[in-house]
C-alpha cells in the first residue's frame, strides 16, 4: 500500500511539473457493502487515462467523467453515490454507500510576462512576491536578460514561438502582454492565443486594442479568439508609474483568479 500511494503522488508531481491539472479521488467513507474501503486512491489525468481504482464499473466511470469537469474549473468535490438501485439511477447493486472526494492539483500558478521595459520588470517583480511562477519574454535579445530581472523564473529573448518551447503555457498560465507597439502585438497574439493559457491581458489604450483587434480579423484571427483577450488590462487606478500600472495589472489577475474565469473585454 505505501508503495501505491507513492507512485500515485509521485505521479502527480510529474504531471503538474509538466504542467498537467490532475484529479485525485479518494474513498473518504462507507457504508455497508462496498467495492473498496476507505482510503482508497485513483487518479485521473487531464486525458481521462486512469492510475490505480476504486472499484470499477459504472461508479468509477462516473468518478472519471466528474474528473474532468473539476479538471476544467480547478474545484474540488464530495460525490455521494448509493449502490443499491440500478433502476432508480445508482452505479451499482452493492447493497451500501460511498463518499468520493475528488481533489484537483493544478500546475504551479504562472505569470508570463511579454515586453521586459519599464512596466514588464514591475509586473515581473510584484508578480514574484506576490508568489507566482514568473516567465519573462521580449523579442528584444538585449532586453531579455536575466541580471536585469532577477526575480523572474524564467527569461528568454527572441521569437515567442521559441520561448513556449522553453517555458510552455497551461491552463494555470496568466499572459501580460506590455509591448512597445501595434506590430510586435500583430505578430505574437495568435501564438498567444493557440497556446492555451487561462488568460491574456494587453496593455494599451482602449484606441490602440481597436486598432490591433481589427488588423487581427483582417489577417483571419476569428473574433471569438480575440473576445478571450482582455485589453486594456487592468484596474483603473489612475496609474502612472510602472509600479502603479503592475499594481493595476497584477490586483486584477488576483481578483479574477480568486472570483472565478476572467470576463473579457470587448
Amino acid at each position: 500500500m505505501p508503495d501505491r500511494a507513492a507512485a500515485l503522488f509521485h505521479e502527480i508531481m510529474a504531471r503538474t511539473s509538466a504542467g498537467e491539472a490532475v484529479a485525485m479521488a479518494t474513498v473518504v467513507a462507507t457504508s455497508r457493502s462496498v467495492p473498496r474501503h476507505a482510503s482508497t486512491r485513483m487518479l485521473v489525468r487531464n486525458d481521462g487515462s486512469q492510475l490505480g481504482t476504486i472499484g470499477g464499473g459504472e461508479m468509477e466511470a462516473r468518478v472519471v467523467s466528474a474528473a474532468e469537469a473539476v479538471l476544467h474549473t480547478g474545484v474540488s468535490q464530495l460525490l455521494d453515490f448509493d449502490l443499491v438501485d440500478p433502476s432508480n439511477g445508482d452505479p451499482g447493486v452493492c447493497g451500501g454507500s460511498v463518499t468520493i472526494y475528488l481533489e484537483v492539483f493544478m500546475p504551479e500558478p504562472t505569470i508570463f510576462v511579454v515586453g521586459c521595459g519599464h512596466v514588464g520588470k514591475a509586473v515581473v517583480d510584484l508578480a514574484h512576491w506576490l508568489g507566482f511562477r514568473v516567465v519573462a519574454t521580449d523579442d528584444r535579445e538585449e532586453l531579455a536578460d536575466p541580471g536585469a530581472l532577477p526575480n523572474a523564473d524564467v527569461v528568454a529573448g527572441g521569437p515567442i514561438s521559441g520561448i513556449l518551447e522553453v517555458a510552455p503555457m497551461t491552463a494555470n498560465t496568466d499572459v501580460v502582454v506590455v509591448t512597445r507597439n501595434v506590430q510586435v502585438d500583430l505578430e505574437i497574439l495568435p501564438v498567444l492565443l493557440a497556446a492555451g493559457p487561462r488568460s491574456i491581458g494587453v496593455m494599451g489604450s482602449k484606441r490602440r486594442w481597436a486598432t490591433t483587434r481589427d488588423s487581427l480579423v483582417e489577417s483571419g484571427v476569428s473574433a471569438d479568439q480575440l473576445d478571450q483577450v482582455n485589453a486594456p488590462i487592468g484596474i483603473e487606478l489612475n496609474a502612472e508609474t510602472p509600479a502603479e500600472i503592475a499594481l493595476s495589472v497584477m490586483s486584477e489577475i488576483v481578483r479574477d483568479r480568486r472570483s472565478g474565469p476572467p470576463e473579457p473585454q470587448t
